[in-house]
């Protein structure tokens, strides 16, 4: 990628220099050369072309020198980095220039194989700074889509060797459905659409994660999440009651002539399944999840529950009963399931 150089000068003969110093670089397209005759016209100049990487400048110049253009560059461009290219090579303007910000000093008359090895080192330096810029920003869009769980997992030192093993685990897993959700979304801009349930997801997000759950995905206008550890099941419930709660208390939201109540149903089960990385290793896409019976049981569960409700199944009552008060439902068929479950609803 050809790198682009501000010099910062007031001597024209410069200019000429370092377009026949360099001739073959910028023929090649390695060095891409612009220059300002003093630091007014070089901010100017890097407010025109943010992609500048590096600057060569001179101390003394009119309107604007080269030290104080040093102190406006972290505005300009953090990453930029400035070479002094100056005969005021005395031990004080060196030092006020490198406290000041520079990168390197080179001494004119310049020596231009010199100065060919300072460009490509501070182009080096540049260029790491870029990369670990855009690692950070990666990483934080990183977190916007994906677990702190699966984060941790990556970290791992077996975490290449070991993205297609799974572990057996005992957890619970909770389905969130909005209800209604589908109806008003015919009736409503798609960008309040989007908006409204980001708002919804993200009240219900802060529950679980009080109850030190993970989310384990969205999907349309419903939530899945996974609790591990004591008292799994306990906390799963919690943060259901809690998202409820949440929910219920929200005002009814009018858009136009159509208004919508936020309610959910919940379905929650508890159990054995598996966890790990599920997909394809060949298409590079995995999602870091939970599967089994008793997934499928908690999905179906929900599929059940009506608005405000919270379903679990017998074995669930068993275990929670003398923490929770709970009702029975009755009798029900699932999808999948040869006999009749029986199911109760959470009430507080």
């Amino acid at each position: 990628m050809m790198a682009k150089i501000l010099v910062v000068d007031d001597e024209l003969d410069l200019e000429l220099l370092i377009k026949q110093k360099f001739r073959k670089k910028i023929r090649e397209k390695v060095y891409d050369f612009v220059f300002a005759h003093n630091g007014f016209e070089a901010l100017v100049k890097l407010a025109e072309d943010p992609e500048i990487d590096m600057i060569l400048s001179d101390i003394n110049m009119p309107e604007m020198d080269g030290l104080t253009l040093l102190t406006k560059l972290p505005e300009a461009n953090p990453i930029l980095k400035a070479v002094m290219v100056s005969a005021y090579s005395d031990m004080d303007n060196i030092r006020t220039a490198m406290n000041r910000g520079a990168f390197d000093f080179v001494v004119k008359p310049v020596n231009f194989d010199d100065l060919d090895i300072t460009i490509e080192k501070t182009l080096m330096h540049v260029l790491e700074l870029k990369k670990t810029m855009q690692a950070i920003k990666e990483n934080n869009i990183l977190r916007m889509y994906v677990d702190e769980n699966v984060l941790n997992f990556m970290t791992h030192k077996e975490f290449e060797t070991s993205l297609l093993s799974n572990e057996t685990i005992d957890a619970t897993v909770l389905f969130i459905d909005i209800c209604g959700f589908t109806a008003i979304s015919e009736h409503v801009p798609a960008n309040a659409v989007v908006s409204l349930i980001n708002k919804l997801f993200d009240m219900m997000v802060q529950e679980i994660i009080a109850q030190t759950g993970h989310i384990d995905k969205f999907m349309g206008d419903a939530v899945m999440a996974v609790f591990r550890g004591e008292y799994h099941l306990d906390r799963a419930i919690d943060a259901a009651l809690a998202v409820r709660e949440k929910m219920h208390s929200t005002e009814t939201i009018v858009y136009g002539d159509k208004t919508f109540k936020p309610d959910v149903s919940i379905g929650i089960n508890s159990g054995e399944m598996i966890s790990g990385n599920i997909g394809s290793a060949s298409l590079k896409r995995l999602d870091y999840t939970v599967i089994g019976d008793a997934v499928n049981l908690a999905q179906r569960l929900q599929g059940v529950a009506k608005a405000n409700q919270i379903v679990v199944t017998e074995e669930v009552y068993q275990k929670a009963k003398e923490s929770f008060e709970l009702k029975k439902i009755g009798e029900v068929t699932l999808k999948n399931k040869a006999l009749p479950v029986e199911i109760y609803e959470v009430v507080s």
